[in-house]
């Protein structure tokens, strides 16, 4: 089966070395320091900071956040670097509305607490570490994106 271009336009070499950047830097955390790098984890650890409510202030929230507020700047500051130097510092631009990306993020965000991890957590990490949990939740992921992805093109022209 032959892949066609148009779901590459820009060609599929930055995705590939993306894929592989991100494997060995969830791979190096993990053999350097034995945690494990979920975004889901940062941003429960960094409300932690703020919030006095009895779910954010868990231990394993409160003792990682320092690590992990240090964890989400290298991955802001890496994506600072592949678009000044890879995209040419040009804006990227969508014709979603604001609301909808609010919404989504919205329920994104539940299902990551719902799920005990975000989409990269559970498919990068968990499934690194061979965790059934893990395999479990991108399967139901990957459904629900096939499924949805599936509706909307026959919904929209």
């Amino acid at each position: 089966m032959t892949i066609p271009l148009s779901f590459f336009p820009h060609g599929w070499q930055h995705y590939l070395l993306g894929g592989l950047l991100i494997g060995a830097g969830a791979a190096l955390l993990f053999v350097m320091t034995g945690r494990i790098g979920g975004m889901s984890t940062v941003f429960s650890s960094t409300w932690s900071y703020l919030v006095q409510r009895s779910f954010f202030q868990q231990r394993r929230f409160v003792d990682s956040r320092g690590w992990r507020l240090v964890y989400a700047l290298g991955l802001i500051l890496g994506a600072l670097v592949w678009w000044l130097g890879f995209a040419g510092g040009k804006p990227e631009a969508t014709a979603v509305p604001v609301w909808q990306l609010l919404v989504g993020g919205f329920f994104v965000g539940y299902g990551a607490r719902l799920g005990n991890g975000c989409t990269s957590g559970h498919g990068i990490c968990g499934l690194g570490s061979l965790q059934l949990p893990s395999l479990l939740a991108v399967l139901t992921f990957m459904a629900t994106a096939f499924l949805t992805a599936n509706l909307i093109a026959q919904v929209m022209p």
